[in-house]
């Protein structure tokens, strides 16, 4: 499976974490969440984890999903 992209994240002076992708603003965090989330960014690879907590991310039934009566 291929490793998410696109995302970018700010972090504003009130301690507010902003997560885009390709340029689209997709969520907020705030709190300790913020806080946490800057601190593992610091720790590692944010694109993954920036992916999980938008929600956009490969699942591995895209296949099967092109395939669904919803679909048709």
């Amino acid at each position: 499976m291929a490793k998410p992209t696109g995302f970018d994240w700010t972090q504003r002076k009130n301690g507010e974490v902003v997560i885009s992708h390709h340029g689209r603003v997709v969520t907020t965090l705030r709190g300790h969440t913020a806080a946490s989330f800057v601190e593992d960014v610091a720790a590692g690879d944010g694109q993954e984890l920036m992916a999980r907590l938008t929600g956009n991310y490969k699942r591995g039934n895209e296949r099967q999903a092109r395939t669904h009566r919803r679909h048709r």
